[in-house]
Parts: C-alpha cells; sequence; structure tokens
C-alpha cells in the first residue's frame, strides 16, 4: 500500500488492504524526499468463476430485481463508486486494485442462455450495468457485454441499460431492433458538466459532452434514452444539477434519475483522501454536507433514505431535482421506459426436450 498519490489514469489514491484482511498496512513518510513518479498501472484480467449470471435482489428501494454485470471490478475508475467494496470479497483492495485487476466470464453468454432456458424463469426487465459499468474500456477488445445483449436480443427479453461510456453506441444495430419492440432503454450518467472536475472524478469514463453526444444519438435512433445525474455530491457536482438536466432535455432525453452520493464500508476512505488530494480546499465542506445527509456519519445503509439522504440539504437537493425534472417534462411515465416481457422465448438450450415443440 502505498500513501495517497495521483496515479495517471486512475481514481482512487489509497489501495487499502481488504477488510477481511488479517492485516493491515499503512504509508508512513520515510523522510526521504520522493522524485521518481511511478510507473502507469496496467490492466490486469483475470478469469471469474461464479457459476450464475444472473444476480437478483429483493430491495424495497431498487426498482429491479435483477441484474447483470459482466465484469468484477471497473475501468472507469469512479472514485464513488458504491461497488467498489465488492472487491474486498476477492481479498482485493476496494481502491486502485478495483480498476486494474478485472474480472470477467468468457462464457457469460452461454451461461445466460441456460439460466434464461430453466423451467421455472419468469421474464421481467434485467438491468444490465447495475454495479459495474458494462461498457468500460476493457469491453472494446473482449466483447462480452455485446455477446450479452445478443442473447437478450434473440431471446426478446427487456433490458435496461446503465452507463457512462459512448462504447454503448457500438451495439446501436441491436439496441434500434429492441427498440422497436418496447425491449430496451438506455440510461446515461451524467455527474458533472465540468470536464476538469470529470476527469478527476471518472478518469477513463466518456467526457460530460460526449456522453451528451451519446443521449442525442440514441434519441435520434428512436432508443428511449435518459440521464441520470449520479451520484449527486453536495458542495462538489449539485451546482450543475438543473443544467445536466436542461442539456439533456434539449439533447432528447426523455426520463430522468437522480442518486445521492452513497460511500459504504472502503469508498469513504477513499472518497476522503481524495478530496483532499484533488480538492483540498473543499473537502471539509463537502464532508460535512454528506454527514448532514447521513444523520451524522459518510454513509447510511438503511433501506429507504440509503438512496436520498435525509435532512433539510437532503431535502433540499430532492426538491430541486423533482421541481426541474417537472418543468422539463423528464417525470412522464409514458417514455417508451415500461418495457414489454410479454414477447420473451426460451432459448433453446442444447439437448433439451424443448427443442422438439418450441417453434420461431
Amino acid at each position: 500500500m502505498t500513501g495517497p498519490t495521483k496515479p495517471a489514469g486512475r481514481g482512487a489514491t489509497l489501495n487499502p488492504d481488504s477488510r477481511y484482511s488479517a492485516e493491515r498496512r499503512e504509508a508512513e513518510d520515510d523522510g526521504w524526499p520522493v522524485d521518481d513518479e511511478l510507473p502507469p498501472l496496467r490492466t490486469q484480467l483475470g478469469v471469474d468463476t461464479s457459476r450464475t449470471l444472473i444476480s437478483y435482489n429483493q430491495s424495497p428501494d431498487i426498482p429491479f430485481d435483477r441484474s447483470v454485470n459482466p465484469f468484477r471490478g471497473c475501468e472507469h475508475g469512479c472514485i464513488y463508486c458504491y461497488a467498489r467494496p465488492t472487491h474486498a470479497w476477492l481479498g482485493l483492495s476496494p481502491g486502485l486494485d478495483f480498476e486494474t485487476r478485472l474480472f470477467w466470464k468468457p462464457d457469460a453468454a452461454r451461461q445466460l442462455e441456460q439460466e434464461l432456458g430453466a423451467r421455472n424463469y419468469c421474464p421481467a426487465t434485467l438491468v444490465l450495468g447495475a454495479n459495474t459499468d458494462p461498457y468500460q474500456p476493457i469491453e472494446r477488445r473482449l466483447g462480452l457485454t455485446r455477446s450479452v445483449l445478443q442473447v437478450l436480443h434473440d431471446c426478446r427479453h427487456p433490458v435496461a441499460i446503465t452507463t457512462k461510456s459512448a462504447l454503448v453506441l457500438r451495439d446501436l444495430d441491436l439496441l434500434v431492433r429492441m427498440a422497436e419492440r418496447g425491449l430496451v432503454a438506455v440510461q446515461i450518467s451524467v455527474t458533472t458538466l465540468d470536464p476538469h472536475l470529470a476527469r478527476r472524478l471518472e478518469p477513463r469514463a466518456a467526457s460530460p459532452e460526449r456522453r451528451l453526444d451519446v443521449v442525442r444519438t440514441l434519441a435520434l435512433a428512436g432508443v428511449p434514452v435518459g440521464v441520470l445525474v449520479s451520484p449527486l455530491i453536495p458542495g462538489l457536482t449539485d451546482v450543475d444539477l438543473e443544467r445536466i438536466l436542461k442539456r439533456a432535455v434539449a439533447a432528447g432525453a426523455s426520463r430522468a434519475g437522480c442518486l445521492l452520493i452513497r460511500l459504504p464500508h472502503e469508498v469513504a476512505e477513499l472518497f476522503d483522501a481524495w478530496l483532499r488530494v484533488h480538492v483540498p480546499d473543499r473537502a471539509e465542506h463537502v464532508l460535512s454536507l454528506i454527514r448532514q445527509c447521513r444523520g451524522g456519519h459518510l454513509n447510511d445503509p438503511k433501506f429507504g433514505s440509503r438512496m436520498t439522504g435525509q435532512g433539510p440539504v437532503a431535502e433540499l437537493l430532492t426538491q430541486r431535482f423533482r421541481l426541474a425534472a417537472r418543468r422539463l417534462g423528464l417525470d412522464r411515465h409514458d417514455s417508451g421506459w415500461d418495457l414489454d416481457a410479454s414477447r420473451f422465448r426460451r432459448p433453446r438450450v442444447p439437448g433439451s426436450q424443448l427443442d422438439l415443440f418450441e417453434q420461431d
């Protein structure tokens, strides 16, 4: 583990040990000047050996019950990512390890076919990218998300995609065909309109302007698209809230959502260190506002408040979003987001008896 640094092209400034580790290491200044810059951190790729692909949840404050995350870890390196603590389950750090040591399932498409083909499977909208971004940079080479989307397309299974990457446009051919059948909607995450801040917050994600271009392209192609102002960071990104919504409408967005920053487990320490390296003059103010939204803490895991916060500051942010969304028509419920699960056709799993009877 090293002390706070600015690794080129990476978000975290620390690499703390897993919370499950039997020991914890801390950096200590030995007094010697550091003249040499650290070499760029390379992305390492491993195989995910989990036995299932679809993840189910029963959370009362999440509007979907199933999702697929093609990757563990995310190269985008967003410092605020609530998925970072999941790397501790692998014995790795939620810090720089989360951005540089990634895992994928080479047989994801085949595994998805098997799970969708199970006799007791009941279709409902599946979210692609609820945890880590399905279109992160490594996807350009691997094509894993494309293979998953192809299975969903062939099975006529509804899917909602969340991403902050322009790579989603690579799959526009599939998305257009699915949109014509009411099977897909895309949500583009836009955190800030400040490109310099975005470069530090989300070092390997598309620029804010590029994401708005993606919204425009998807809308013109007939794909239902919305914007997710997430996470909303009081004292840092909330100044752009109304402007993001206004720009999104101009680009063709038909829906909008907003989630308050969440700092579970190690993310609180990582975000604190990031603030003190990149915006030291605002660090205490930002942390104070977050605590005011989280009952005096940096995180609140309770259902019902973990997404929105509580208290005057959180209520003000919620009101700002609601008023702006209503004024811009982004709170409509008739904008193509009620996806159709009735068209689903079970995939033909080799060797199954259903092959004898199912027809196209």
